[in-house]
């Protein structure tokens, strides 16, 4: 194809509906409407989410194809999230998809949402390099994930029971904070002493992590505190939250850090929601200073979920002709390939 290819991609994996038209995988527009209703619920309601995504869909992808000037007719395909994630909430997005890409008669691109996570590293320069190494930390995965060239990632490593953001999000309710409590653990932390309070963390086979022993030493220290001072969590909550969060950005950074130096591989990154957190934003970048390599850091917009990855993805799939049917079936786990 001779012309600009104009791709329309849709991610619905969870409670963010996001649409975004890129052109020659370069982002015009990465529009998103969150859901509010969840905040009262201390998590997502998976029922509640799916309903939110079939009042927010059309809305989404209107804004996103009149932010880019790009009309229906003009789309080369169209591409969505086919999973991991909420099955009512794929269902939307992957339905939408598939009747937009069957009426104007294009092809259809189904993208794994941990794959796009790292892909999103290719939206803006500088781009990595391979071999990449790339931590892939959100609320319901915790992941590495090497890749040696566009088109082949492989997991080598994976949480074994809770994800990173999990533990952010059940810590933060533990300390009384509302939902989503991960983005205030942050908040709190940098007036807190990271060093104050420790926390026990699992050590696992090769590159695996395991975060439920964590949450349940932090639920016993608490318990424990608050029944000699009913008001510690309140007198000291800015140092249990750094304290929580060293424990967990720690942990993630030291098996990144075994990963790459075992693999030889010098160029290094973080993806997902949790690589929003300013810790590990930080840790990520010591570490590539302290070990001359090079870290990777997506921008804000592309750290939560969103339509513009999904749609980088999709981009090298379609230089590959690597095109979807009507008959593919969202999936609420798998994803990545593993050694």
């Amino acid at each position: 194809m001779n012309r600009p290819v104009k791709l329309l991609a849709i991610e619905s994996s969870c409670d963010d509906t996001s649409a975004a038209v890129l052109v020659d995988g370069r982002v015009l527009s990465n529009e998103v409407a969150g859901q509010a209703v969840h905040e009262k619920y201390g998590g997502v309601v998976p029922e509640l989410a799916s309903r939110a995504h079939q009042q927010h869909i059309v809305p989404v992808v209107d804004a996103a194809l009149k932010a880019a000037g790009v009309a229906v007719h003009e789309l080369d395909a169209v591409a969505y999230t086919q999973g991991p994630g909420l099955m009512g909430s794929l269902l939307v997005g992957s339905s939408f998809a598939k009747g937009l890409a069957l009426s104007c008669g294009i092809p259809l691109i189904g993208v794994d949402h941990m794959d796009a996570h790292v892909m999103a590293h290719f939206i803006d320069e500088p781009k990595p390099k391979f071999p990449f190494l790339c931590l892939v930390v959100s609320g319901g995965h915790t992941q590495l994930v090497r890749m040696d060239n566009e088109f082949e990632q492989k997991l080598i490593g994976k949480t074994r029971d809770d994800a990173a953001g999990e533990a952010f999000d059940k810590s933060a309710k533990l300390l009384g904070l509302p939902y989503p409590g991960g983005p205030l653990i942050d908040h709190y932390a940098r007036s807190g002493n990271g060093s104050r309070f420790h926390f026990n963390t699992s050590k696992m086979p090769g590159y695996d992590f395991s975060f439920s022993g964590l949450k349940t030493s932090i639920l016993y220290f608490l318990q424990e505190q608050q029944a000699k001072d009913p008001a510690f969590i309140q007198d000291n909550l800015n140092d249990l939250c750094a304290s929580i969060q060293e424990t967990i950005v720690t942990y993630l950074i030291q098996n990144l850090e075994r990963a790459a130096n075992d693999l030889g591989i010098r160029h290094i990154g973080i993806a997902g929601g949790v690589s929003a957190n300013s810790l590990l934003r930080s840790r990520i970048q010591d570490l590539a200073l302290r070990k001359n390599w090079k870290a990777y850091i997506p921008a804000f917009a592309y750290c939560t979920d969103n339509a513009a990855m999904i749609g980088m993805s999709a981009y090298y799939h379609f230089q590959n002709e690597k095109f979807g049917t009507l008959g593919d079936r969202p999936y609420a786990r798998g994803g990545i390939r593993e050694l």
